[in-house]
């Protein structure tokens, strides 16, 4: 049997040596790619991962023994087929790369690990879990037994109509099916049905359905296929039917506008699937995509427009009943054809999708809170706007929630419904009516209502829809006239809203509606609650921000004419988004999304860009902050999961990226320049500066993961860029005249592009955002300068009134007292620096403040997801600036990273990344109005649980914990003296395994085992 290296004996049964125990579970959570019993792998040498629990503090893993075969029952040590680790030392459970003989193209395998402890003694062995392969091809040939692109005949793109495509083939042997696979991919987006049955995926114990499918890619460079377990689709027939829809998805329509492969006339959809069915007696049969081989296509269904931005629009009056199935008359179908993808993309890679695909999650469905019938609009004299407000009918008006979630409601033309979901999300919404055939009924989709300022797009009580600019978000429906009702959800589209407006050409009844949430962020893996019901409603706004814009790609918004996977967003709030889900290979799949656009869009092939995929809005001028996401998004991914594998395969691309800023500024040291600068920021930085930072930041992060893969000459060259880099900056922005340390975050002009910015507001030294990267940094040459610029710091936060008088021409004075005032750049960096500078006090301020600009802000005004701007809509000036005004952005959303961190005190040790040793430090409000805070995450090696509670009187801390196994942390309690933290009665110097570290400045430090800990602190 093949080994691998380190292997310290390969022929003992792992069963024989430990008997197989997978009822205590004490070895559990098997991946492989990160993923749970995948199917589709690719990877020539994939990753296992495990995690052991055990009731024994302390118990760490010595040796692991990994065994692979072509069924369960041969998970022995002198049967596996496939591969015998043997018994190897070592503690790692984190991407442990397979290695034994090279893996045939979709074949499953079945595995497990046996673990052992530091002391040899076994801890148990797991039960069997499973992975298997996929196509184990880049070319779109390998492994496809022939399929081709194909697409209907003759049809015009973007002409009415979506693309139909069906074929039916018969099944070559009457053996029973063992196993049946479909892989399918389109140009454009697709659902799929096998034998008039929808294909669906697992989920939570069930299936759910994908939502446009198979993503969104640089097409003219990759396409992703997926992989699909359809054998009970196939069993119980004695044909095989494939029938697909296709929609134009991101490939055709405004979304792309720019790329590379867009054409304004459009581009023809095209299907490439392989069908393949394994019977019983070891034969196999494939049902492929060809242009000769009995496939037949239509446009004449139902599917009459499909666009990301505009809706769907669906005519249930050319429904063709069983079109999915065996035995529907297609001779009067069209016949299809080849697209010639390749031709035009020879070097395009086809490529199994790696991660969790966008999924409807039915737990997270919402009925509406309220619906309200409008028949028309009056006051429009008296109204500030002119625009009057909506004529309600109390008759026809639900205000119970719980009436409302069912109500059934009824609207004749001229009338509006307006439907509250009570929660901004993504997704679709699933609605049953009744009605006469032909009626047209159009679903329109939105944030807010309007109210009675200039911004409002219409009466007062109205569906708010300015801010998509010029997205319809629209679904209509045409009636069938079915007397027993209808129900329908788009299945080609997505939204973005809270309400929905529906209107109608007849009277018609709708008898529901559900908000379907679809999200690619679907395993949620942290949590953190207090007891002030004000930061749990933003914890939960943060969350339900990332549920929205995680849908195949990280996006800013999902609303407005736009829903880009903009780097910036995604870089600030990668930490906080991977404590909040297991997104290491969502990540990961976009970081090679950004690698293609580098080399498509970015400047001289080199420059990562500011938006990826495709080219719409991607900026050619500076990207800092942007573009930094190609070395920011593997160095965070990396530290979160403690895998290497995404800094190995990115070290090109970020190392060709580091060269060409060199390349552009040369012995300045000064950044490439930034456009955005930090966007949207209340008081403006010099977009230079924070170029500046950013060049220095992502050159000191270089360092770091140079040494994570080996390279250490590389490594030591970056320190020594990052050294040169912070003596120019502080020659240029440090100024010390006058005896005084001043930051000169005015020299330089503010974003240039910012819509809606005032072009009479002028940057200012010793700005919110420059002072704390300056401080991130270490960009000062004294320990003196440090305490004034965290002073500089903590008096433009307070912003009192002698501040505001020593400084009567900043932005500051138009704000209250203990304000933010940082823009997309600054929001991730404000609390962690003002917490590791000693005035966690300054950061609970800030994270209590409900006045502009706050977090608390909109949560104060309402909003249930977080804004794009601070101040995207305020009871004084109504909506923000209508040409950027998302009510669903997450980048604000980034101080979650902190809650878990210094709040619940769950923080990555950047020694040891992973979690495999880590921090539990958390930080007590010294406002006294949280008292309590509970926060756990699941790592790659268990939950970890940090909770306290301060007493009444403030004078004990009560603190529990849990460090998993196989890892440890470094525990840092405040406490008023060196013996004041206890386990019971016992000090926790004095317990086991407990190693004592040190008491300063009112902490306690201790680095302890994995085990559960409830401990309590003298807090004076």
């Amino acid at each position: 049997m093949p080994v691998g290296a380190g292997v310290l004996g390969g022929g003992t049964s792992a069963a024989a040596e430990a008997p197989r125990r997978a009822e205590d579970g004490a070895v559990w959570g098997l991946t492989v790619e990160h993923r749970t019993d995948p199917l589709g792998v690719d990877a020539a040498r994939p990753r296992f991962g495990w995690r052991m629990r055990s009731a024994t503090r302390g118990r760490s893993q010595g040796a692991y023994q990994i065994l692979v075969a072509s069924s369960p029952d041969k998970l022995t040590a002198a049967r596996a087929d496939v591969w015998n680790s043997g018994r190897v030392r070592s503690a790692d459970s984190v991407a442990v790369r397979y290695a034994g003989r090279p893996l045939r193209a979709s074949v499953r395998c079945h595995w497990t690990v046996t673990v052992w402890d530091t002391e040899g003694r076994p801890v148990g062995t797991a039960a069997p879990a499973s992975f298997e392969t996929g196509l184990m091809s880049t070319d779109g040939v390998a492994g496809w037994d022939g399929a081709q692109w194909i697409g209907m005949k003759g049809k015009t793109p973007n002409s009415a109509g979506a693309p139909m495509l069906r074929k039916e083939a018969a099944r070559k042997n009457r053996s029973r099916v063992r196993e049946a696979r479909l892989y399918v991919s389109a140009l454009g987006v697709y659902e799929a049905y096998v034998n008039g049955r929808r294909v669906t995926v697992p989920q939570d114990g069930g299936t759910t359905i994908e939502l446009l499918p198979p993503g969104w890619t640089n097409y003219d460079a990759c396409v992703n296929y997926l992989t699909y377990d359809v054998t009970d689709l196939v069993t119980r027939e004695r044909d095989l039917t494939l029938a697909v829809v296709l929609g134009n998805g991101w490939y055709n329509g405004r979304v792309s506008d720019g790329s590379t492969y867009y054409s304004k006339d459009g581009n023809p959809l095209a299907l490439k699937a392989r069908l393949l069915v394994r019977y019983a007696d070891g034969t196999s049969q494939s049902v492929v995509t060809g242009p000769d081989g009995g496939w037949k296509a239509t446009d004449t269904g139902p599917y009459r427009a499909d666009d990301i931005y505009d809706g769907q629009t669906y005519d249930a009056r050319r429904e063709l009943p069983g079109w999915t199935a065996h035995g529907f008359d297609d001779s009067a179908w069209s016949d299809v054809e080849r697209v010639a993808f390749e031709d035009k993309y020879p070097d395009v890679r086809l490529l199994a999708y790696p991660g969790e695909t966008a999924r409807l999650m039915s737990e997270w469905d919402r009925r509406p809170r309220s619906i309200t019938v409008a028949t028309g609009v009056t006051g429009q004299d008296g109204s500030p706007n002119g625009k009057g407000h909506i004529v309600v009918d109390p008759a026809r008006t639900v205000t119970d929630p719980a009436k409302a979630a069912a109500a059934p409601v009824t609207i004749g033309s001229g009338e509006t419904a307006v439907f509250d979901l009570g929660q901004n999300m993504v997704g679709v919404a699933r609605y049953s009516l009744r009605g006469p055939a032909g009626a047209r009924v159009e679903f329109r989709f939105g944030e807010m209502l309007n109210d009675d300022s200039a911004g409002a797009d219409g009466p007062e009580g109205s569906v708010y829809r300015a801010n998509l600019r010029s997205a319809k978000a629209t679904s209509t429906y045409i009636l069938k006239g079915d007397r027993h009702g209808e129900t329908h959800q788009d299945s080609l589209t997505f939204y973005g809203f809270r309400y929905v407006s529906v209107t109608a050409t007849d009277t018609v009844t709708i008898t529901g509606l559900t908000g379907k949430v679809a999200t690619s962020a679907i395993r949620e893996t942290g949590t953190v609650t207090t007891d002030d019901p004000d930061i749990n409603q933003l914890a939960d706004n943060i969350r339900w921000g990332q549920r929205g814009n995680y849908l195949w790609v990280p996006t800013d918004c999902p609303q407005r004419d736009e829903r880009l996977g903009w780097t910036g967003d995604t870089q600030v709030f990668a930490t906080t988004g991977l404590y909040n889900v297991d997104a290491g290979v969502f990540l990961s799949h976009f970081q090679d999304t950004v690698v293609d656009s580098q080399a498509i869009y970015g400047a001289d092939k080199a420059q990562f860009t500011g938006v990826a995929p495709g080219g719409r809005y991607n900026f050619p001028g500076g990207g800092s902050g942007w573009a930094d996401a190609g070395v920011i998004v593997p160095w965070t991914v990396w530290q979160m999961t403690g895998d290497t594998t995404i800094v190995k395969d990115n070290w090109p691309a970020m190392s060709r990226y580091l060269d060409w800023i060199g390349a552009q500024t040369g012995d300045t040291h000064a950044g490439q320049g930034s456009l955005t600068g930090d966007w949207l920021a209340p008081q403006k930085t010099s977009a230079q500066l924070m170029s500046d930072v950013y060049y220095g930041y992502v050159a000191r992060l270089m360092g770091q993961l140079a040494r994570a893969i080996g390279r250490t000459a590389e490594g030591k060259a970056y320190d020594q860029l990052f050294g040169r880099i912070r003596q120019a900056f502080i020659t240029k922005y440090l100024s010390t005249e006058g005896g005084t340390v001043t930051v000169k975050s005015s020299l330089g002009e503010a974003s240039p592009i910012e819509p809606g910015a005032d072009p009479d507001q002028k940057t200012e030294d010793n700005s919110q955002s420059a002072l704390l990267w300056v401080l991130k940094l270490g960009f000062y040459e004294t320990q003196a300068q440090r305490r004034t610029l965290v002073g500089l710091l903590a008096d433009n936060i307070g912003n009192d009134e002698a501040y505001k008088a020593a400084h009567p021409d900043s932005s500051r004075v138009r704000y209250a007292e203990n304000t933010l005032s940082v823009g997309f750049l600054g929001v991730n960096v404000l609390a962690p620096v003002l917490t590791e500078e000693g005035r966690a006090d300054l950061a609970y301020e800030l994270l209590h403040q409900d006045a502009l600009p706050s977090w608390l802000y909109s949560v104060k005004n309402g909003a249930t997801t977080v804004w794009e701007r601070w101040n995207s809509y305020s009871e004084d000036d109504g909506f923000g600036p209508v040409s950027m005004n998302s009510f669903n952005h997450y980048a604000y959303g980034a101080i979650m990273e902190w809650m878990y961190a210094y709040m619940a005190g769950i923080a990555r040790d950047p020694d040891h990344p992973g979690f495999k040793r880590f921090l539990l430090h958390p930080h007590i409000d010294p406002t006294g109005r949280i008292t309590r805070v509970s926060g756990s995450y699941q790592s790659p090696y268990g939950e970890i649980s940090s909770e306290w509670a301060v007493d009444g009187a403030g004078r004990t801390l009560v603190y529990d914990a849990v460090v998993p196994a196989n890892s440890e942390a470094t525990l840092r309690l405040p406490t008023a003296a060196a013996g004041g933290v206890r386990e019971g009665r016992t000090p926790l110097a004095r317990v086991e395994g407990v190693r004592f570290l040190g008491h300063a400045d009112g902490v306690s430090s201790y680095r302890i085992p994995s085990g559960r800990y409830h401990l309590t602190a003298d807090l004076r």
